[in-house]
């Protein structure tokens, strides 16, 4: 794009994307991991997080979560943290551990 980027490829773990209602939906029986819709990263300056309506979802590069904890405090293995529309609070998604997930073991 002209600004900011586009990211594909990404994993959804613990819920799925739903295209209908372009927010997060809880994921499927039996299954486990859904593609991720292409995220378009656009840098606001001094941009204010949005109090509802969105869920702060970690992006890790592989499915184990940990790794080595770095001088910022975070595991080596995380990446960065998208906010993704959703009509549920937080609490919803972070008790079904949600995430975003670079590249799968298997």
């Amino acid at each position: 794009p002209d600004e900011g980027c586009y990211i594909h490829g990404l994993f959804l773990e613990g819920a799925r994307w739903d295209p209908a209602a372009f927010q997060l939906a809880e994921s499927r029986p039996k299954e486990l991991y859904t593609e991720m819709a292409v995220i378009w990263l656009l840098p606001v300056p001094n941009r204010k997080p949005p109090a509802t309506g969105t869920y702060l979802c970690p992006i890790y590069k592989t499915l184990t979560r940990a790794g080595t904890l770095s001088t910022t405090g975070h595991s080596t293995n995380y990446v960065i943290a998208v906010e993704i529309p959703t009509d549920k609070p937080q609490k919803h998604w972070i008790k079904r551990g949600t995430a975003l997930i670079c590249a799968l073991d298997f």
